[in-house]
């Protein structure tokens, strides 16, 4: 027999809640958690994965007394009889292949399946295989039946752990909702971002925007584990693909010249703006009022306007010598518009941190959003490198304003589309480091991002986030993340975090906490048919060529190193 289909075991129990359960007619160490194992029973295929392995006896004493005082004939004959191992497998989806070709119904049923009214699959699982069904391991037919074969759009993230089997990312899918990639520190979440971005950029499926908080993803880099260069996007596609935008006139990145430079126009910021960075800016309480009391007095140019007053400015009275607030002081301002004075010169001292960022101009050269949608909707992928700004406070200034004028421009266009018929707007996918920073409960209501996350594909802009604290992000953003590619997590918190709104976030739990640290991840959620463990792919010399399109996609060996918008929702 092909032992590729060899059998490893035939079903003995089980259910839909728990499980199937299978004795093992091979050697336990042929098979592990987290296997692609497929049932087949008469005409319906079931797939699943090794979620347990369990020791087992008919005779408690042969399980208690070692063995190997009897003789090896009898030895052999107690195991896989006496002594036993079984599988839990979870099943996951079910193919109908249909009746036997030649028989009188395979006709009807064939024509039921072309119109439309027959569904062969894949689908959920709700019903069960026959006693005594024989199990084996999927082989490549059966990855690519799952996870698809060679197309366009289909990008290869992995490998089946076992057998080395490619395992696709269908990309024009995955940008139809929002996504997450996840896992601890030292994980290699860089190098897995990286090659998605280059997959998404290879294919062209949707334009990227992506907030660099570390400058990664730009320019080449430093592997610190291999101390060997690894390249980065705008090297691997060149200029005329990957455009790098810096922070300020004259900013550089990594010692080298951006594309070009971003400036904020005062007139950009909004008061909510400021009320997103009340922990970085310390503010109190009472700065909401102020804020509040300031856009009444001034409009859009209450930053502009508030920042000209004079703190602690005073003039005196000839006669009396008494001091009072001049009329340019805050304090007069103040008292003009009943704000508590020491409140109103606290804030302005706190914003005189912002207002004083190089990047941060009254009138700017030109509309950052202009030109960054200029480049985006005409093919081209833009990468914002903080550079010396990579800190909290100018992540989530910039990332914040920037994506809410950029998904304003999006909107806009949409609902030209959808009223005029004029051309739908280039998909966007937006993505985001540190993404807990700016979508955790506090501040997910408020800021763009959780916006774009909670709005699903309803204006062609997703979010793809990116963090090692998944638990630290909102619950109602995880479980509108389509597809989540998550590497080890040693956190409960974070790992339940992940499996938000996933069906078999039992079965599932143990396989993501026991996945080795480098190179193996899990891929989870509404981008893939069903979740599986693989080991990613390389960010190396192979995966630079292939990006460049001279060589196509191989198979990795065993043991080797590692439409429609509307419509979906």
């Amino acid at each position: 027999m092909d032992v590729i289909n060899e059998p490893i075991g035939y079903i003995v129990g089980g259910g839909l809640k728990e499980g199937f359960r299978i004795r093992l007619t091979v050697p336990a160490d042929r098979v592990q958690e987290g296997s692609f194992v497929v049932c087949e029973n008469g005409r319906f295929h079931y797939y699943g994965l090794i979620t347990d392995l369990q020791l087992g006896s008919t005779d408690p004493r042969f399980a208690d007394e070692k063995s190997d005082r009897l003789q090896p004939a009898i030895q052999q004959a107690l195991l896989g009889k006496t002594l036993y191992t079984t599988l839990m497998m979870y099943p996951t989806l079910l193919m109908d292949t249909g009746p036997e070709f030649g028989s009188p119904e395979r006709a009807g049923w064939d024509d039921r399946v072309a119109n439309g009214q027959e569904n062969p699959g894949p689908k959920p699982v709700k019903t069960v295989p026959a006693h005594h069904a024989e199990v084996r391991q999927a082989n490549e037919a059966d990855v690519a039946q799952i996870f698809g074969g060679e197309g366009d759009g289909m990008f290869v993230v992995g490998h089946t752990i076992e057998q080395g089997y490619p395992v696709r990312l269908d990309l024009k899918k995955f940008v139809k909702r929002s996504s997450g990639i996840f896992g601890a520190t030292g994980t290699g979440k860089s190098f897995l971002t990286r090659m998605v971005l280059a997959g998404l950029m290879l294919e062209d499926v949707a334009a990227a925007l992506v907030f660099d908080m570390h400058n990664e993803y730009a320019f080449d880099d430093t592997d610190t584990d291999r101390m060997v260069t690894v390249r980065g996007l705008r090297g691997l596609f060149g200029s005329s693909k990957v455009q790098v935008a810096a922070l300020g006139k004259g900013a550089m990145v990594r010692g080298k010249a951006p594309d070009f430079t971003l400036e904020i126009a005062l007139k950009d910021f909004q008061t909510s703006d400021i009320e997103l960075l009340s922990e970085a800016l310390n503010l109190t309480d009472t700065a909401g009022v102020t804020l509040n009391a300031l856009f009444r007095a001034f409009g859009p140019d209450w930053f502009a306007e508030f920042m000209k007053l004079e703190p602690g400015a005073v003039e005196t009275d000839p006669e009396s010598g008494k001091t009072f607030p001049a009329d340019n002081s805050v304090a007069a301002w103040a008292r003009q518009n009943n704000v508590h004075e020491k409140a109103a010169e606290a804030l302005h001292r706190k914003l005189a941190v912002i207002y004083d960022k190089p990047y941060v101009v009254e009138r700017p050269a030109q509309d950052f959003v202009t030109e960054i949608v200029d480049k985006l909707e005409n093919g081209r992928h833009v990468i914002l490198s903080f550079g010396e700004y990579d800190n909290d406070l100018d992540y989530l200034l910039v990332s914040n304003i920037l994506t809410r004028r950029i998904r304003q421009h999006w909107v806009r266009k949409t609902e030209r589309h959808k009223t005029h018929g004029e051309a739908a707007p280039r998909p966007l996918l937006i993505a985001i480091e540190e993404a807990h920073k700016l979508l955790n409960p506090q501040l997910s209501g408020q800021t763009a991002f959780g916006i774009i996350a909670r709005e699903l594909r309803k204006y062609f802009v997703t979010l793809l986030v990116v963090d090692q604290r998944p638990s630290g992000i909102d619950d109602e953003v995880m479980s509108q993340l389509g597809t989540r590619i998550t590497g080890w997590l040693g956190d409960e918190d974070d790992i339940r975090a992940v499996l938000t709104g996933l069906a078999g976030r039992d079965q599932l739990r143990g396989m993501l906490a026991r996945l080795q640290e480098k190179e193996e991840v899990l891929l989870l959620g509404w981008g893939v048919k069903m979740p599986i463990p693989v080991r990613s792919r390389r960010y190396d010399e192979t995966f630079y060529e292939e990006m460049k399109g001279r060589k196509p996609t191989t198979p990795q060996p065993k043991g080797d190193e590692i439409d429609d918008w509307f419509s979906y929702g």
